[in-house]
This record gives structure tokens, sequence and C-alpha cells, in this order.
């Protein structure tokens, strides 16, 4: 009974514990996850993919700790959340502190796609010391919260959003920060002062920043412990302080492309840690000092494009570690010093576009190391030092645009490593070097206009990597060697201006990678190769002119249709054109003028689409009448006809209507001219000598009398005509209202941007005309002037954004600032000229795109009341004065020839996104005329122009 009342008793007690441990493990599957994992799930929840990118962070989970990016100490406390590279899709997590805030240490969400701003929550971590929040969306400012005082943060990595505003005074309480990482955002402001008290701070980058603006503060001296200072595309104006010389830690000085101005400090000498000096594409003048020559570690020392003077340094040439120094673009004199021949590690020296004089000095062939030797666009004299043929490692070599004299040594054929060398536009003599063309990596031999002579060596074939051949404007003689056909990579040739002798090559189709061959104005002779054309079908361009090329044009040529410009004129060719000329679709430019053609001109001439530059035919023994196919030369702007046998009428002739010049004159040609507004314009000397063609009244024509009578039928009917019209629209507007002449005005506004249209573009951009007329509304007006309006117009396929001028009619004065404009802006490129990307135009209108400039106009900026001249410092003011007046210089000296824009004024002087100068507006500027004879421009300018002595009322500003 004893032993029964045992095992009851036990059995209860099992059954007991049983259900006890049913109950816990019951209450474990229930129970939540620790306050750190609910803070985190909490967040989670606000996530658009939370779900998929944090699927394993789960409510069941006891603890976060083995969750993804989440790690503990021992104690389970979370030290540190990492997410990085995955969609989260939501904000900033702004709970932490109270749950983790003890233990995080870092905080890692970088490329997750966040958004929203920073939450100033996140200053309330007390142990937080890596926050990067980089490569995100982030918007908003950089909280002055973050930034307490006590924070323990080193290292802040905020780059790559788009926060916005100033970098808070409060940045300075972050004593242990290490390092600032700001770059690639759109904050705006100075950089505050209080940088001087973060004793910590090593690394500063904050490049990228296009609205940070105002000097460097001196205060950045105290950061004791700077290694790197990174600013570049910023608008950081003003001189560097001194103060940087006490930063002895400092290895990168990087700003450059900023507004940096007045001299380099001499007190970055003291900087004995620095191994790059980038401040390059700035303002700053003054020399180069000497100071720098103290830098033992410096590397890299990069200050192309300022407007530095003086000497270079020979200090320099103590920094043994120099491995680049680019020093071009900028108003340097003086000799190059022969010290720089002690860098033993020196692989670039770049001093183009100076002023630099003397000679190449020897001693740089000790440089063993240099691969790049850039001294182009000075006034260096002397010979070219055959030493420089023991640098091995040499790649380019380009010293054109000097006075060098001499022949070219070939001592150059030893630099074996080397790729491209110019030495064109100097007074070089003597033949070139056969040990040229036995460098196995020579791409690029540039040789235009110097004196050289003598024959093309036969040695031209062993240069298999050749790309490109140009020596034109020499005295080079004797025939093309026929060894030239095995340079199968030879894509651009260029031997024009020369004494070349004898027939072309056969062996010239093995170039079979040509492109652009120019042989004019040499001697050469014999006819056209047989077959040449039909190896040669990526050949663009061919200018055989003025030599002596004799018999038929071979019929092949119609196989080029790649072919933009043909000119073969000043030959001797003889024969029928060959119709299969009509097979060059691309064609653009053909001119056989000045040869012994003849027969009729082909007809499939006239179907050419792209022909649009010009047509020559003249001066050679064309007999027939004018193709009627030549009306379907609708773009074609010169047509030369003169000096033919040509008859017939010229009514063909009456549909091309982007003519700018014609002549047709000695030849047969009879009957009335077409009866337009260019003909009528026609100088007579452009149509004498067509005894039968009828410039007024051809024989047989009705007496004056009948005429008169036929003029006032003509205008009584036209009378009764008119009357009749104006009361049928009168009609129409009664019974249809003014919605229909709503919908005229639309039709009519379709048809002005209806195809065909004509568009040439100079840059690598896909414009759509059809994405541009949809822009062109007047919510996207930016601009009037006298010859049309500006609009902003986005095109989607790029996303680019342009401007587009609209001329407003096709009258004579819009029609000719059109093509001044198209004339004079694609061959200029200045920083401060406005950037034609392209033109096009149909029948009834015409647009020119343009870089889009932010900032509107001078004139805005100036008269624009608050929003205009108050927020423009004077340091922004003199730097637009300075860059109108530079783009002023270029135009006036540096064009050749030279440009008068004749229209300067505030409207049309336009501002980028860092109110850089740019002049625009070329509708009625011309070439500049240097003769002796030349006359003073007529006065021009448009309503708010001031010509130069001039004088207004003065401005209240």
């Amino acid at each position: 009974a004893v032993m029964g009342r045992r095992s009851k008793w036990w059995a209860a007690a099992l059954v007991r514990c049983c259900a006890l441990v049913m109950l816990c493990v019951g209450s474990a599957v229930v129970a939540a996850v620790d306050e750190q994992g609910a803070a985190l799930l909490a967040w989670k929840a606000t996530l658009r993919n939370g779900v998929g990118a944090l699927a394993d962070w789960k409510a069941a989970d006891a603890s976060p700790c083995r969750w993804t990016g989440v790690a503990c100490n021992a104690d389970g406390g979370v030290t540190e959340l990492r997410l990085e590279f995955v969609d989260l899709l939501g904000g900033v997590p702004a709970n932490l502190a109270a749950a983790v805030g003890g233990t995080l240490t870092r905080l890692v969400l970088t490329g997750t796609n966040l958004t929203g701003p920073i939450p100033p929550e996140l200053g309330a971590l007390p142990a937080l010391a890596h926050l990067d929040l980089s490569n995100n969306a982030l918007t908003g400012s950089i909280p002055a919260g973050l930034c307490r005082t006590g924070s323990k943060l080193e290292t802040l990595y905020l780059n790559s959003n788009r926060l916005e505003g100033a970098i808070p005074d409060a940045i300075g309480n972050l004593t242990s920060l290490r390092e600032l990482i700001i770059y690639d955002n759109q904050l705006g402001g100075r950089i505050p002062a209080a940088i001087g008290r973060m004793a910590s701070l090593e690394v500063l980058r904050g490049g990228g920043n296009k609205n940070l603006h105002g000097a460097l503060p001196t205060e950045i001296g105290s950061c004791s412990r700077l290694t790197m200072v990174g600013l570049a595309e910023t608008s950081i104006t003003g001189p560097l302080p001194a103060s940087l010389g006490r930063l002895k830690n400092l290895t990168t000085l990087a700003i450059y492309t900023a507004l940096l101005s007045g001299p380099i400090p001499k007190e970055l000498g003291r900087c004995s840690s620095l191994e790059n000096i980038y401040l390059y594409e700035n303002a700053l003048s003054g020399s180069i000092p000497a100071e720098l020559g103290a830098l033992k570690k410096l590397k890299n020392l990069l200050l192309w494009q300022n407007q530095l003077v003086g000497i270079i340094p020979p200090e320099l040439g103590s920094c043994s570690e120099l491995a680049v120094i680019d020093l071009s673009i900028n108003g340097l004199t003086g000799h190059i010093p022969a010290s720089l021949g002690k860098l033993l590690s020196l692989q670039e020296l770049q001093l183009s576009g100076n002023k630099i004089s003397g000679t190449v000095p020897p001693e740089l062939a000790r440089c063993s190391n240099l691969t790049d030797l850039e001294l182009d666009n000075n006034q260096i004299t002397g010979a070219i030092p055959a030493e420089l043929g023991g640098l091995p490692a040499l790649r380019m070599l380009y010293l054109w645009a000097n006075q060098l004299t001499g022949n070219i040594p070939p001592e150059l054929g030893r630099c074996t490593s080397l790729e491209a060398l110019d030495l064109s536009t100097n007074a070089l003599s003597g033949p070139i070097p056969p040990s040229l063309f036995q460098l196995p990596r020579l791409s690029k031999l540039l040789l235009i206009n110097n004196e050289l002579s003598g024959q093309l060596p036969a040695e031209i074939g062993n240069c298999t990597s050749l790309d490109r051949f140009r020596a034109s404007g020499n005295h080079i003689a004797g025939a093309i060697p026929p060894e030239i056909g095995m340079l199968g990579n030879l894509s651009f040739l260029d031997l024009g201006s020369n004494r070349l002798s004898g027939a072309l090559p056969t062996e010239l189709s093995g170039c079979r990678n040509l492109t652009f061959v120019d042989l004019h104005d040499n001697a050469i002779s014999g006819v056209l190769p047989a077959g040449l054309f039909k190896e040669l079908l990526s050949l663009q361009y061919l200018d055989l002119s003025y030599n002596a090329i004799s018999g038929a044009l071979p019929s092949d040529i119609g196989l080029l249709n790649s072919l933009t410009k043909l000119i073969l004129s000043g030959n001797r060719l003889s024969g029928a054109m060959p119709p299969e000329i009509g097979s060059c679709s691309r064609l653009q430019l053909l001119d056989v003028g000045g040869n012994s053609l003849s027969g009729h001109i082909p007809g499939s001439i006239g179907k050419i689409p792209g022909l649009e530059i010009a047509l020559n035919l003249s001066c050679n023994r064309f007999s027939g009448s004018m193709p009627s196919e030549f009306a379907g030369l609708v773009r074609l702007g010169v047509l030369d006809v003169s000096h033919n046998q040509l008859s017939g009428d010229l009514q063909a002739l009456s549909a091309l209507q982007n003519l700018v010049a014609l002549n047709v004159s000695f030849n047969g040609f009879s009957g009335r001219l077409p009866e337009t507004a260019f003909f009528a314009k026609l100088p007579t000397s452009d149509v004498e000598g067509n005894q039968a063609l009828c410039l007024s009244r051809c024989s047989g024509d009705a007496g004056d009398r009948e005429l008169e009578a036929r003029r006032a039928a003509r205008v009584a009917m036209a009378v009764l005509l008119t009357a009749l019209v104006v009361l049928l629209v009168a009609a129409v507007l009664v019974l249809f209202g003014w919605r229909r002449r709503g919908e005229r005005a639309s039709e009519d506004k379709g048809a002005e941007m209806s195809p065909p249209w004509d568009v040439t573009l100079y840059q690598k951009l896909d414009i759509g005309v059809a994405d541009v007329a949809r822009s062109l509304t007047p919510a996207n007006v930016i601009g009037h002037g006298w010859s049309g309006a500006v609009y902003r117009a986005n095109i989607p396929s790029s996303g680019v954004t342009v401007a587009v001028k609209k001329f407003q009619s096709c009258d004579e004065a819009s029609v000719e600032a059109f093509a001044c404009e198209i004339s004079v802006l694609p061959r200029v490129r200045h920083r401060n000229i406005v950037r034609l990307l392209g033109w096009a135009s149909n029948r009834r209108t015409r647009l020119l795109f343009y870089d889009y400039l932010p900032n509107g106009t001078l004139g805005g900026l100036l008269h624009g009341g608050a929003t205009g001249a108050a927020v423009v410092e004077w340091e922004v003011r003199l730097a637009i004065a300075v860059g109108v007046a530079e783009g002023l210089a270029y135009l006036h000296h540096d064009c050749v020839p030279g440009i008068i824009h004749r229209d300067v004024k505030a409207d049309n002087i336009l501002l980028g996104d860092r109110y850089e100068a740019c002049l625009a507006d070329f509708g009625l500027a011309r070439v500049a005329d240097d003769g002796a004879n030349s006359s003073p421009p007529p006065f021009a300018g448009s309503y708010g122009y001031i010509a130069p002595g001039k004088h207004s009322a003065p401005s209240k500003n």
C-alpha cells in the first residue's frame, strides 16, 4: 500500500514536472525578442524591403546577435550594425539610443538606398565611434545634434548623398573625429572656422560640393594631425592660408577645379610630409615658390591651368621622389631647369602651353623612368637633344609649336616604348630618320609644318603599329614607297603640301583601315591604281587635289559608302564622270573642278542625300543640260558648274533653298533665271558668259503696253480674290468662332516643327528634335534675344538638359545670325565661350543647341533685385569680369583668324553653376581682317549694348 502511494506520488510529480517543462517551452515560443532586437525589428518594419533583405531578423529569436549585419559583445550587447549594398528602401534608424546606445560602437549603412534626413538622435549614442551612411540618397542638412560635446565619433562617412545646407559650426565639438568624409553632396556655405577645434582630425574630404564656397579658414592650421585635405570641384575661393605650413603630417592637398586665387603660400615648403599637391584648374597667380624644393617626399605636383608666372624653380630638382610634374597652361617663362635631370623617379614632365624659352636640357635623359615629356606650345629653341634617345620608358614626346631647329635625331629610334611623337610646327630640317619606323609601338607620328626634306624611307613598312602619320607642309620629295601598303593599322595619312612625285602605289590598297587620306598640293602623277577603292572601304576623307593625276575616275569609287569628302580638283582627270558616284550616299562635299572631265553630269549626283557642303564641277568639259535630279539637292550650300559646255535652262535649281553660293558662268545656258529671292540677288559675275540666259526680259516677250495691261489685270484679279478671301475668312470666324483660330495656330506650330530636319551635332550626344520640340513651351523660356527665344530642354534618352535657341523668323537677319553662329562657334574651344552642341533646321525653323547654364545671364544677376546682386560676393563678380575678359582675349588674339563679337552686353553673358562666365549670342559676330587695307567694322549691337567709347548713366549698384 505504501509502495502504491509512493508510485502515485512520483507519477503526480512527474506530471507536474512535464507540465512545467511544457509551460516553459510554450512561453519561450511565445516570448518576444529582447529590447535590442525589438528596436531593430521596429526599424525593419519601416523599411519597404525589410522582409526580403533582413529575412533572418525574427521576433522568435531571444537575441539579435546572430542576425545578418549584427555583432555583439560577450555580454550580448549589440556593438555593430553593418549592412552594405543591399536595398533596404527606407530611412536611417532613429530609435536605437535607448535600446543599444550603451554598447553600439559602429553603425554602417552604406549603399542601402536609404532616403530622408539624418536623425539627430544618432548623436545620442554615447559609444558610437564609427558612422557610415555613405552612398545613399539622404537629404536635408548635417544635423547639429549629431555633433554633441563629448561625442566619441572617430569616423564620419556621409559622402555620396544629396545633403544640402551648410556644415554646422557644431562640427567643432567632434574633438575625437579622425575622418570627416562628406564629398559628393550638395552642401553649401563656408567651411566653419570651428574646424580648427578638431585636434584629432586626420582626413578631410569634401570635394564635389559645388556650392561650398568662401575661403579655406586659417584655423585649419590648428588641425595638426591632418594628412589629407580634399576640396576639389567646389567653389572654394580666395588664397590658400599660410597656416597650412603648420600641418607637418599633411601628405595630400587636393583643391583642384575650384576658384582659388592669389599666390601659392611659400609656407607649404614646411609641410615635410607632403606627397601630393593637386591645385590645378584654379586661378592661382604669382610664381611657384622655390621653398617647394624642400619637400623631399613630394611625388605629384599638378598646377596646370592656373595663372602662374615666373620661372620653374630649379630647387624642384631636390624633390628626389617627384614622379609627376604638370605645370601646363600657365604663363611660366625662363628655361627648363637642368636640375630636373636629377629626378630619377620622374615619370611625367608636362610644361605645355607656357612661354618657356631656351633649349631642351639634355640632362632630362638622366630621368630613366620618364614616360611622358610634353613641352609643346612654348618658345623653346635649339635642337632636339640626341640624348633623349636614351629614355627606354618614354611613351609620349610632344615638342610641337616651338621654334626647334636642326634635324630629327635618329637616336629617337632607340626609345623602344615610344607610342606618340609630335614635332609639328617647328623649323626642323633634313630627312625623316628611318630609325623612327623601327619603333615597335609607335602609333602617332606627327611632323606637320616643318622644313623636312628627303624621301620617305622604305623602312616605313616596318612600323606596323602606325595609326596616324602626318607630315604635311614640308619639302618631302620622291615617290610614296610601296612598302606603305604593309601598314594595316594606318587610319590617317596626311602628306599634303610636299613635293611628292610618281604614281600612287597600288600597294596603298593594303592600308585597309584608312579613313583619312590627304595628299593635296604635290606632284603626284600617273593614273589612279586599278582596284584601289575596292579595298579602302572605310575611307571617309580623300583629298588628291592639285597634283598631276590623269586618266579616268574609276567606277569603283561608288564602293566608298563611308566617304564624306572627295576632293580631286586641279588634276588632269579625263573621261566621263562615273554614275556610280551616286552610291557614295554619305558624301557631303564633292570637288572635281579644274580637270578635263567630259560628257553629261550624272543625274545620280542629285540623289546623294547628304550632299550639303559643296559641289564643284567647274573648269571641266561637261556638256548637256543640268540634270533634273539636281532638284533633290535641297541641303546643298555651294554649287559651281562654271566654265563648262552645259546648256539648257536652270529651272532644276529653283528648289535649292539652302544655296548660299552659285556659279554657272561661262556655259551655254539659256532661258530665264528661276524667279526666286536667291537668284534675284545673284551677282552678274556668277551668271556671265551665257549668251542666251535671260537676266531680265527675254527676246520675244510682250511689249510694254501688253505687260502693263497684264499687270493691271493681275492686280485687279488679286484685289477681287483678296476681297473674296476676306469675306470667306470672316464667315468662317462667325460660324466657327475663335476655336478654329486656335486650331489653325496649333497646325502652324506643328508645321514649324515638322520633318524633315537637317541635324548636325558637334558633341557625342543623342539629341532628338522630337524631344526638343516638346520642351519649346512658354514655361521653359529662359531668355529672349533679338533673334528669338531661348528654351530649357530635357533630353529623356540621355537625361541631359540643353539650352535651345529658336530663331523667331526666317527673315534675312535671322538667317544671317543663324549662319553666323554655326560658322563661328564650332571652331571655338574656350571655357568662357558658350559651347555649341549642334543645330537643326527644316524649311521653316532653325534651332541651335547649347550647354545649359543654370544661373541665367549676368544682366539678370545684376538687375534681379534681392535675388540677384545681393547674394553675389565681390570675389565672384571679379571672377565673372575676368572670365569675360579672357573669353574676349581668346577671340581677339588666339583665334586664327580673330573674331569680333560686336554685341557684348550683360544679357549675352551666361553664368554656369559656379557663376563661371560664358560669352554667348554670336549672331552679329564677324571674322577680323588684320590686313593693311581693312576698315573698321560697322557699328553693331542690340538693345542694351554699349559700344567702346560710349557711356551711360551710372548704375545704382
